[in-house]
């Protein structure tokens, strides 16, 4: 498939690089129909051409690549951020499962990014991850976006029972009983399923602690689904300390 591309970044340096890696690591998939350098010009251009593929510039000289998602009409597209600042944002990023590269931009992770969106095809999936990500830019985040090979889940965090994590893949237990299984450690979700409401209790155990029933001094917690998780020895203060300010 051949991915109509928009590249919106407002210095001609960096959209020519941009352009040039994606001719290496890209080969024929990927086609530039567009750049756009300002908020009203990307947001023009994206609703006009209706692109596959948008890569996105977070600081933009009259805004924000936010403030772009937030005036769109046409959103059934692959999403990925371009960013200088680490910690801009990224969490908005993770919640709705929106990939994005760091500047200055690796090939390598380039080539990685447009390799993923080879088994996300389903451009249905690409406009949830974007309308999760515009819902959670304009209030507290309240729901996920869960990637695995099969579908995009949307899951709200309240319906997140708990997580636990082997090697470089975590299982998300849900409250209807379902499970989640994503590509992904759990470290990647520890920063944002945090306290009060979520708390890691061990290494491979993130539980919400809305959902236990019950909880022992000798560190094992009894969960609204008849699961038992442990809690590790240097969890434990921690732990009774946020249960016995919660109560």
């Amino acid at each position: 498939m051949i991915y109509k591309t928009i590249i919106i970044e407002d210095e001609h340096r960096l959209r020519e690089a941009l352009s040039i890696m994606l001719e290496m690591v890209s080969g024929d998939t990927i086609q530039i129909v567009g750049y756009a350098e300002s908020v009203p010009e990307a947001v023009k251009m994206v609703d006009r051409l209706k692109p596959d593929l948008v890569f996105m510039d977070i600081m933009l000289k009259d805004g924000t690549g936010f403030d772009v998602l937030q005036q769109i009409s046409f959103n059934s597209f692959h999403l990925i951020f371009t960013t200088a600042f680490e910690q801009h944002a990224i969490n908005a990023f993770k919640y709705s499962a929106v990939d994005y590269l760091l500047k200055p931009i690796d090939p390598q992770e380039l080539k990685t990014a447009i390799d993923r969106i080879a088994i996300l095809e389903e451009r249905v999936l690409e406009k949830q991850q974007i309308t999760v990500l515009q819902t959670n830019l304009s209030k507290t985040p309240d729901r996920l976006v869960l990637p695995t090979q099969e579908a995009m889940y949307v899951v709200k965090l309240d319906q997140i029972l708990r997580c636990e994590t082997s090697g470089s893949y975590t299982t998300f237990f849900l409250t209807d009983g379902r499970k989640i299984m994503v590509s992904k450690p759990l470290k990647n979700y520890e920063d944002i399923l945090l306290p009060p409401m979520f708390f890691r209790v061990h290494q491979s155990h993130l539980i919400n602690v809305n959902s236990i029933l019950s909880y022992s001094r000798e560190g094992m917690v009894h969960m609204n689904d008849k699961s038992v998780v442990p809690i590790s020895r240097g969890k434990k203060e921690q732990f009774f300390k946020l249960m016995k300010d919660e109560i």
